[in-house]
Protein backbone atom coordinates (compact mmCIF):
# COMPACT_ATOMS: atom_id res chain seq x y z
CA UNK A 1 0.00 0.00 0.00
CA UNK A 2 1.43 3.32 -0.95
CA UNK A 3 2.71 6.14 1.98
CA UNK A 4 0.19 8.74 2.22
CA UNK A 5 1.33 12.19 0.62
CA UNK A 6 1.09 15.26 2.62
CA UNK A 7 -0.70 17.88 1.86
CA UNK A 8 1.95 20.58 1.84
CA UNK A 9 5.37 20.53 0.00
CA UNK A 10 8.09 23.10 0.75
CA UNK A 11 10.68 24.12 -1.88
CA UNK A 12 13.70 25.68 0.27
CA UNK A 13 14.86 28.36 -1.63
CA UNK A 14 17.78 30.82 -0.19
CA UNK A 15 15.55 33.02 1.69
CA UNK A 16 13.21 30.69 2.82
CA UNK A 17 10.34 28.33 0.88
CA UNK A 18 7.92 27.85 -1.49
CA UNK A 19 4.42 26.71 -0.01
CA UNK A 20 2.68 24.48 -2.81
CA UNK A 21 -0.79 22.77 -1.68
CA UNK A 22 -0.73 18.93 -3.00
CA UNK A 23 -3.80 17.82 -4.81
CA UNK A 24 -3.94 13.73 -5.95
CA UNK A 25 -7.30 13.89 -6.72
CA UNK A 26 -7.32 14.53 -10.88
CA UNK A 27 -8.24 12.05 -13.03
CA UNK A 28 -5.13 9.72 -14.08
CA UNK A 29 -3.38 10.07 -10.98
CA UNK A 30 -1.64 13.19 -11.58
CA UNK A 31 0.06 15.06 -9.15
CA UNK A 32 -1.22 18.92 -9.10
CA UNK A 33 1.12 21.30 -7.08
CA UNK A 34 -0.56 24.62 -6.14
CA UNK A 35 1.91 27.34 -5.31
CA UNK A 36 0.51 28.38 -1.89
CA UNK A 37 2.21 30.79 -0.24
CA UNK A 38 6.56 31.99 0.08
CA UNK A 39 7.81 31.92 3.24
CA UNK A 40 10.50 34.83 4.49
CA UNK A 41 12.93 32.96 7.05
CA UNK A 42 14.47 36.17 7.91
CA UNK A 43 11.08 37.94 9.42
CA UNK A 44 9.53 34.20 10.32
CA UNK A 45 6.49 34.54 8.44
CA UNK A 46 4.97 33.89 5.11
CA UNK A 47 2.53 35.60 2.53
CA UNK A 48 0.15 33.75 0.36
CA UNK A 49 -0.09 33.89 -3.31
CA UNK A 50 -2.70 35.97 -5.34
CA UNK A 51 -6.29 35.20 -3.81
CA UNK A 52 -5.10 32.20 -2.17
CA UNK A 53 -5.78 31.21 1.68
CA UNK A 54 -3.86 29.11 4.14
CA UNK A 55 -6.73 27.04 5.78
CA UNK A 56 -6.19 26.81 9.55
CA UNK A 57 -4.65 23.32 9.19
CA UNK A 58 -1.88 24.43 6.72
CA UNK A 59 -1.19 27.86 8.40
CA UNK A 60 -0.50 25.83 11.67
CA UNK A 61 1.78 23.45 9.25
CA UNK A 62 3.67 26.11 7.81
CA UNK A 63 4.29 28.04 11.07
CA UNK A 64 5.87 24.41 12.21
CA UNK A 65 7.84 24.30 9.34
CA UNK A 66 9.23 27.50 9.77
CA UNK A 67 9.75 26.68 13.51
CA UNK A 68 11.37 23.13 12.74
CA UNK A 69 13.67 24.66 9.55
CA UNK A 70 14.83 27.47 11.83
CA UNK A 71 16.24 25.32 14.66
CA UNK A 72 17.70 22.82 11.70
CA UNK A 73 19.11 26.69 10.13
CA UNK A 74 20.64 27.07 13.76
CA UNK A 75 22.14 23.87 14.46
CA UNK A 76 24.03 24.11 11.08
CA UNK A 77 25.20 27.22 11.93
CA UNK A 78 27.17 25.97 15.24
CA UNK A 79 28.04 23.14 13.28
CA UNK A 80 29.88 25.63 11.06
CA UNK A 81 31.59 27.63 13.76
CA UNK A 82 32.88 23.89 15.34
CA UNK A 83 33.60 23.46 11.80
CA UNK A 84 35.53 26.44 11.09
CA UNK A 85 37.69 25.89 14.73
CA UNK A 86 38.84 22.29 13.21
CA UNK A 87 39.98 24.82 9.75
CA UNK A 88 42.08 27.21 11.61
CA UNK A 89 43.71 24.99 13.99
CA UNK A 90 44.17 23.09 10.40
CA UNK A 91 45.46 26.17 8.90
CA UNK A 92 47.76 26.73 11.76
CA UNK A 93 49.20 23.60 11.11
CA UNK A 94 49.79 23.96 7.61
CA UNK A 95 50.97 27.29 8.22
CA UNK A 96 53.48 26.35 10.66
CA UNK A 97 54.56 23.21 8.39
CA UNK A 98 53.65 23.35 4.91
CA UNK A 99 52.96 27.11 3.38
CA UNK A 100 55.41 28.24 1.28
CA UNK A 101 56.37 31.81 1.30
CA UNK A 102 54.47 32.63 -1.93
CA UNK A 103 51.19 30.30 -0.07
CA UNK A 104 51.80 32.54 2.99
CA UNK A 105 52.16 35.89 0.69
CA UNK A 106 48.92 35.00 -0.66
CA UNK A 107 46.28 34.15 2.43
CA UNK A 108 47.89 36.24 5.18
CA UNK A 109 46.22 39.34 5.03
CA UNK A 110 42.90 38.70 4.08
CA UNK A 111 43.42 35.77 6.93
CA UNK A 112 44.66 38.40 9.52
CA UNK A 113 41.51 40.88 8.44
CA UNK A 114 39.19 38.33 8.75
CA UNK A 115 40.27 36.91 12.09
CA UNK A 116 40.76 40.54 13.06
CA UNK A 117 36.80 41.01 12.34
CA UNK A 118 35.87 38.02 14.31
CA UNK A 119 38.27 38.61 17.70
CA UNK A 120 36.61 42.45 17.76
CA UNK A 121 33.04 40.93 17.12
CA UNK A 122 33.97 38.24 19.83
CA UNK A 123 35.48 40.32 21.90
CA UNK A 124 32.23 43.23 21.98
CA UNK A 125 29.59 40.58 22.23
CA UNK A 126 31.69 39.00 25.19
CA UNK A 127 31.50 42.42 26.93
CA UNK A 128 27.88 42.90 25.96
CA UNK A 129 26.95 39.60 27.71
CA UNK A 130 29.57 40.94 30.57
CA UNK A 131 27.55 43.98 31.43
CA UNK A 132 24.52 44.09 29.78
CA UNK A 133 23.17 47.74 31.45
CA UNK A 134 25.73 49.47 29.37
CA UNK A 135 23.60 50.07 26.31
Amino acid sequence: MPARLPSLYFRIRDTGASVFRIDTEHRHQRLEMEHLANINMAKGDYRTQGERTATPEEDAAIRDWIATRRQTLDMRARDDVMRLIDALNLTTQWAHGRATDADLDLVTDPLLMAMHDLRATLVRKMADRLDPGED
